[in-house]
């Protein structure tokens, strides 16, 4: 069992950054990918960008070259560091993770809200 907390999310203005992080717990050590997910009411959930136990990362089109994924030395802290927001980046943010049978845990999300 692996539980998912993030933190992080708030008001932030367009063009500024934020920093949202997920703190794991319970068998991290059966963890072989992480990721953020974002959605918006209405809309299906998406893949931000993920980040697997080697380190290999992916991200949407719509983040590339502003949101940055990694992980902490620890491996139980995941990061996304949001550079350049949009507003279109308003959206509750989760935090993902697959274990090494690929069970998926979920966080409770935290808000992301890019505006004047």
């Amino acid at each position: 069992q692996v539980h998912l907390m993030e933190s992080g999310g708030g008001l932030v203005q367009p063009g500024g950054s934020l920093t949202l992080s997920c703190l794991a717990s319970g068998n991290i050590g059966s963890i072989n990918a992480m990721g953020w997910y974002r959605q918006t009411p209405g809309k299906e959930r998406e893949l931000v960008a993920s980040i697997s136990r080697d380190g290999t990362t992916n991200y949407a089109d719509s983040v590339k070259e502003r949101f940055t994924i990694s992980r902490g030395n620890a491996k139980n802290t995941l990061y996304l560091q949001m550079n350049s927001a949009k507003p279109e980046d308003t959206a509750v943010y989760y935090c993902k993770a697959v274990n090494n049978r690929f069970y998926s845990f979920w966080g409770q999300g935290t808000q992301v809200t890019v505006s004047s």
